[in-house]
């Protein structure tokens, strides 16, 4: 019973690790709100206007404090992330997936889920540039990961291949949007450019014959066109969509068939529901919008954050469901070796 208590204590130490560093993000929230956060940043409204998501601005410790609150779903789909990861290491279930048990993969996708959370509610309690700029890296740091996941199942990567890749990209951006601009001075939006790519790169996993890899680029304007950008308007202002050529970037860095089986339904299409009624009720959630009511108890913009945490949880679970069709080397594909127990 004793060695049975000692091999479950480490299982849950992640989850403790992220449930103590939010406390310490609470307290440093909440001391920084009590006293007046830092100076707003130049294209936030002032108290007693209506923000840029539709509520209004309030002079208290949350200046949007719907919209701020709504970002605690973040929090609590990342936690539970992290108890079912602690769970499967407690139980000793085998590793062939990396996104079963307390793995690298696994761990990273828990972490920036929970860091939605934080990122998002920083913004929309101060209105700083601070704020935003964590918003903005807190949406990166997530949503690069299902695409380069992907790139690294295709290209055969090692796990280091992969996080250094990841950290890569991550660290650009996060010192490219303060010292330069939030597109980098390329018009290049990464959260938006990073949508099409898991949506190819997961079509190329699916479907990996050479006539599918090469015409999977296209699949990337379909994407677009489904979040209201036609093909026309992307070939027509080719200075500021240039980066759908990224859109062949999976058919150039597979090295052949993915090797690997998920099963799509019914996590991944839940996930997929949940994210576009999740945009589209984002639409509505903006000061010009003819349903923006900003002293509802209801902002559409708090809704937004609650289903894209629900999207988060469904592609976390779409992910473990993942198989390999074939044993191979230990790579970020086949996830990481099953510890051995101490005598």
């Amino acid at each position: 019973m004793l060695r049975r208590v000692a091999s479950v204590r480490p299982a849950y130490r992640p989850l403790a690790v992220a449930i103590a560093a939010l406390a310490v993000f609470a307290v440093l929230f909440i001391a920084l709100g009590v006293n007046g956060w830092w100076t707003p940043a130049a294209n936030e409204q002032a108290v007693g206007e209506v923000s840029r998501w539709c509520e209004r601005v309030s002079g208290g410790l949350l200046r949007e404090p719907l919209n701020t609150l709504g970002n605690l779903a973040f929090v609590a789909a990342g936690l539970a992330m992290f108890a079912v990861l602690a769970r499967d290491t407690a139980r000793g279930v085998t590793r062939r997936n990396p996104f079963m048990g307390n793995q690298t993969l696994a761990l990273l996708y828990a972490s920036a889920a929970v860091f939605l959370g934080p990122g998002s509610m920083l913004m929309h309690a101060s209105h700083t540039f601070i704020g935003a700029w964590l918003d903005n890296l807190s949406m990166v740091i997530y949503i690069v990961i299902p695409w380069l996941y992907n790139l690294a199942v295709l290209g055969r990567w090692s796990t280091r291949t992969f996080v250094y890749t990841y950290v890569s990209i991550v660290g650009v951006y996060a010192v490219g949007y303060v010292a330069i601009a939030p597109d980098m001075g390329i018009n290049l939006d990464l959260f938006e450019a990073s949508i099409p790519l898991w949506i190819i790169s997961e079509f190329v996993v699916r479907f990996g014959s050479p006539a599918a890899r090469w015409l999977s680029g296209f699949v990337g304007f379909a994407v677009a066109l489904a979040f209201g950008i036609p093909p026309w308007i992307i070939l027509g202002h080719p200075e500021k969509y240039w980066w759908v050529v990224l859109f062949w970037l999976p058919a150039l860095v597979t090295r052949g068939p993915s090797g690997i089986r998920r099963t799509y339904t019914p996590w991944f299409w839940a996930g997929m529901v949940s994210f576009l009624a999740a945009y589209a009720i984002w639409t509505t959630g903006k000061a010009r919008s003819e349903l923006c009511n900003p002293d509802s108890l209801l902002q559409a913009h708090a809704v937004w954050h609650l289903l894209c945490a629900l999207a988060t949880w469904c592609f976390f679970m779409f992910l473990r469901t993942q198989r390999f069709k074939r044993q191979g080397p230990t790579t970020a594909v086949t996830a990481e070796k099953t510890p051995t127990s101490s005598p």
